[in-house]
C-alpha cells in the first residue's frame, strides 16, 4: 500500500495520569509552568537505597473510573491505563454503543507489568509460604492486563496487542496501533503507555545496575538533569498516557474534530548493548530516519523534538549525536526538550504521556521546558529549551523513545490540516 492509499491516521483523543496532574489539563498546566512532579519516595521505604527521590502519581482514586470491586482486582498499572482510557474516550466524544466495537481496538506499552505485584507475592511465600500468595496474582501482574482490562471496561471487542520493549514501549505501542488503522484492521485504537513499577524490587534493581540518581535526595525536584553536566541517572516514576487515534475518514464521518495526525513511525534495533545505547547513537539515527521516510518529509521540516533525554551520562549523548546525523545543521536550530525533567522516567508508559503532551505542544504553541539545565554536559550543545518554557508555532513534531536492549521507537506528529 502506497502512502497515497493507506487511510490517515488521527489523534481525537487524550488521557494522561501523571506525577503532574491525574487529567490532561492538570499535566498539561504543570508541564508549561515548568513545575516538578518528583518528591521524595513515599510507594516504597527509600531509606536504605541510594535513590531516594521519583515520580509517584498522587491522589488517585481509581474507583472515580473504576467499580470499586472491579479495581481491587487490577494492578495499579492496569488502573492507570482504564482511566487514562476513559478520560480520552471522553475527550474523543466517541459514543461506543452505537459503534461496531469490533473495529475498536486497544494496544499499550508497558515495561514490566505489576511489578509490585511480584514483590508483594515473594514477600507473601517468604513469610507464609506460597499458598497464600493472592490466587489473582497473575491476573493482576501479567503485562498485558492492562490492555486486557481496557478491552473489558469499554466493551471493545477488535484488534488488541501489548507492546513490551521497555522504556519505548509506549511510543512502539502508539506506533503499531498507527499501523493497524492504516492497513484497515480497524477504525479506531486506544493506543499508550501505562507503568506503576515504583516498589522494593524495582528500586533494588535499577539501584544495583547504578541507573538510577543519587546525589539529589535532598532536592528532589532538581534530581532529573537531561544534558546536564551533573546528570547522573534518571528518576523512577509512574503513571500513563493514552491517546484515542482514528481513521481520518471514520473521524469526520462521525463529525469528530481531529487534534493533530499521525504521520510517522520508525522502529530499529541497536544491535549493541543490553543496557547502553549504541555509541553514536546509530540505531536511534535509523528509527529518525524511518520515521522521515514514512512520514515523507525533510529533516528540516521538522519544528521540536520531545527528546528521550533520561538524564543518564551515555544516553543524552547518543540522542544528541543521532539528532546531528540525522537533521544536520537544523538540529542546532530545532528546540528540544525533555518530559521527564519534570516528571521522572515512567519506563513504559514515558512513550504515552510523552505523546500527549507532544500533541498538546501542537495545540497550544507552547513548549514545556527541560529543568535543570544548567551547565550543559560535554556534546550536549543543541538548544533543550532550559529552564523556562516557551512558545512557538510548532507544526510537527518528533517524538524519541528508546529502550533497553537497543529498542527504539519514534513517531512524527503533525498539526491536523485537510
Amino acid at each position: 500500500m502506497t502512502a497515497q492509499q493507506r487511510r490517515r491516521v488521527v489523534v481525537t483523543g487524550m488521557g494522561a495520569i501523571t506525577p503532574l496532574g491525574n487529567d490532561l489539563d492538570a499535566f498539561w498546566a504543570g508541564a508549561v509552568a515548568g513545575r516538578s512532579g518528583l518528591a521524595r519516595l513515599t510507594l516504597v521505604d527509600p531509606t536504605d537505597y541510594p535513590c531516594q527521590v521519583g515520580g509517584e502519581v498522587r491522589d488517585f482514586d481509581p474507583t472515580a473510573y473504576i467499580d470499586r470491586k472491579v479495581a481491587r482486582r487490577m494492578a495499579r498499572f492496569s488502573q492507570f491505563a482504564v482511566a487514562t482510557a476513559q478520560q480520552a474516550l471522553a475527550h474523543s466524544g466517541l459514543e461506543l454503543e452505537a459503534m461496531d466495537r469490533g473495529r475498536v481496538g486497544v494496544l499499550i506499552g508497558n515495561g514490566g507489568g505489576g511489578f509490585p505485584n511480584t514483590d508483594e507475592a515473594m514477600r507473601t511465600i517468604v513469610s507464609r509460604g506460597g499458598m497464600r500468595v493472592d490466587p489473582l496474582y497473575m491476573a493482576k501482574m501479567l503485562p498485558n492486563m492492562a490492555a486486557a482490562n481496557v478491552t473489558i471496561q469499554l466493551g471493545l471487542l477488535g484488534y488488541t496487542n501489548t507492546v513490551t520493549t521497555a522504556c519505548a514501549a509506549g511510543t512502539q505501542a502508539i506506533g503499531d496501533a498507527v499501523e493497524v488503522i492504516r492497513r484497515g484492521a480497524a477504525d479506531v485504537m486506544f493506543a499508550g503507555g501505562t507503568e506503576a513499577g515504583i516498589c522494593e524490587l524495582g528500586l533494588a534493581g535499577f539501584s544495583s545496575m547504578r541507573a538510577l540518581t543519587t546525589s539529589w535526595n535532598g532536592e528532589p525536584e532538581r534530581s532529573s538533569r537531561p544534558f546536564d553536566r551533573r546528570r547522573d541517572g534518571f528518576a523512577p516514576a509512574e503513571g500513563a498516557g493514552m491517546l484515542v487515534l482514528e481513521a481520518l475518514d471514520h473521524a469526520l464521518a462521525r463529525g469528530a474534530t481531529p487534534i493533530a495526525e499521525m504521520i510517522g513511525y520508525g522502529v530499529s534495533a541497536d544491535a549493541a548493548y543490553l543496557v547502553a545505547p549504541s555509541d553514536a547513537g546509530e540505531g536511534a539515527a535509523r528509527a529518525m530516519e524511518s520515521a522521515l521516510a514514512d512520514a515523507g518529509v525533510g529533516a528540516d521540516e521538522i519544528d521540536y523534538v520531545s527528546a528521550h533525554a533520561t538524564a543518564t551520562e551515555v544516553g543524552d549523548i547518543a540522542e544528541t549525536r543521532a539528532l546531528k546525523t540525522v537533521l544536520g545543521s537544523h538540529a542546532y536550530d530545532v528546540p528540544i526538550s525533555a518530559m521527564k525533567s519534570q516528571i521522572g522516567h515512567l519506563l513504559g508508559g514515558s512513550g504515552g504521556v510523552e505523546a500527549v503532551a507532544a500533541v498538546q505542544t501542537i495545540v497550544t504553541g507552547q513548549i514545556a521546558p527541560t529543568l535543570n539545565l544548567e551547565d550543559p554536559g560535554p556534546e550536549c550543545d543543541l538548544d533543550y529549551v532550559p529552564e523556562t518554557g516557551r512558545r512557538a508555532d510548532v507544526r510537527t513534531v518528533m517524538k524519541n523513545s528508546f529502550g533497553f536492549g537497543g529498542q527504539n521507537a519514534v513517531l512524527l506528529i503533525r498539526r491536523f490540516e485537510p
